[in-house]
């Protein structure tokens, strides 16, 4: 193992889990207005969700970064779609999983 992982999972660590425990350290972030609030329980999500994203529209390649659309694709939007219909995550990403596995077991992805 590299020692330069040890530093980046430290680094992380530094900057990931203050910003997890503001809560507890912050008595008073309950006196924030609700608005507030909301946008701070959305951030978490909107950061896995661009991460997510980028490991599905683009694909690198020796020339580069180049735009992909494929079986990801299909499965994130399934998954979006279930989500919205059922109000069920877990459901939603059963649903783009099992995409997943289907089409690679036909050879298809």
């Amino acid at each position: 193992m590299s020692t330069q992982l040890v530093l980046l999972a430290v680094l992380m660590f530094l900057v990931t889990y203050p910003s997890r425990a503001l809560g507890l350290l912050a008595p008073a972030m309950d006196r924030l207005p609700r608005r507030a609030l909301d946008y701070l329980q959305l951030v978490g999500p909107a950061i896995l969700a661009a991460l997510a994203a980028v490991n599905v529209m683009v694909i690198t390649t020796d020339a580069g970064p180049r735009f992909h659309i494929g079986l990801e694709w299909l499965a994130v939007g399934a998954c979006l779609a279930v989500v919205a219909w059922r109000r069920n995550l877990f459901l939603g990403l059963v649903v783009a999983v099992a995409i997943a596995i289907a089409w690679r077991a036909a050879g298809i992805a």
